[in-house]
């Protein structure tokens, strides 16, 4: 009589590599970071200061919020025309298209509201005759003209991005069937672009957020420069960690809206 041996697979060894090593040593390291600035806000916790200036900063999240928004719906009504383009076949408008992406995407932030802000008042006699020193002269409006540049730079490419992505064999499916190509690009290559370009517009909101804080260096008083303005005025750090709690709770909120957006989105795609 044979008997039959069932061989079992080996046991799974764990091997503790450097990676694994140096990833656990750096989840510890910011654990106990979070930990030290917990118990730092715990202890140096001021009602009274929270008082004074928590309307002040809620007022400055208002204004940051307002500030990406306008920035980005403005941006996103750039970015159509700049997206098409850098899609014709035109050289002469495509090479100004690239240009003005390569430009705003290659350049700091930074560096752009100052070219607007301070760069303006060079032209103030000119900017007077047209009409438009009223616009170049306040702070804020140069800030939502920066924003709204810069975002349409890099909208503009991931629309870009996601029009090619889609397959040339749908604009050669449609042609069968007699379609013109502005039906097909808004009924058939249009709904398949936004999927793609989905992911990559949340990022660049979530980048919109944390960049617009530059806008307090030109006196605008969003969220970062109430902040500023706290901390000049009383030297409690602690309006730092309110800050930034805000801007994490703003991200936080925007990464589960477009998780719900792109699920609802793209429920036909999920088996």
């Amino acid at each position: 009589m044979s008997v039959t041996k069932t061989l079992m697979p080996p046991p799974v060894v764990r091997r503790w590599t450097k990676t694994r090593v140096a990833g656990h040593l750096l989840v510890a390291i910011w654990g106990l970071a979070a930990i030290g600035i917990a118990y730092n806000f715990i202890v140096t916790y001021d009602p009274e200061f929270i008082a004074r200036y928590g309307p002040r900063m809620i007022g400055g999240l208002g204004t940051t919020l307002w500030i990406v928004g306008v920035s980005v719906v403005f941006g996103s009504l750039l970015a159509a025309p700049v997206t098409a383009a850098r899609l014709s076949n035109n050289r002469i408008i495509g090479t100004f298209a690239y240009g003005y992406v390569y430009f705003f995407r290659g350049t700091p932030l930074l560096a752009q509201i100052f070219l607007i802000y301070y760069g303006s008042g060079q032209f103030r006699g000119i900017l007077q005759d047209i009409g438009l020193w009223w616009f170049f002269r306040e702070a804020l409006y140069c800030a939502i003209l920066a924003f709204t540049l810069n975002t349409a730079a890099y909208q503009a490419e991931i629309f870009r991005g996601a029009i090619q992505n889609v397959s040339k064999h749908q604009w050669e499916a449609g042609q069968a069937l007699g379609l013109s190509r502005a039906v097909i690009f808004r009924k058939i290559i249009l709904p398949q672009a936004l999927i793609v370009a989905l992911r990559p517009l949340g990022n660049e909101l979530v980048l919109m957020i944390k960049g617009s804080a530059i806008a307090s260096v030109i006196t605008v008083f969003d969220l970062m420069g109430e902040t500023r303005l706290a901390f000049s005025r009383s030297f409690d750090f602690q309006v730092y960690i309110w800050a930034a709690l805000m801007y994490l709770a703003i991200v936080e909120f925007l990464r589960r809206v477009w998780d719900w957006l792109e699920s609802h989105l793209t429920r036909h795609l999920v088996r």
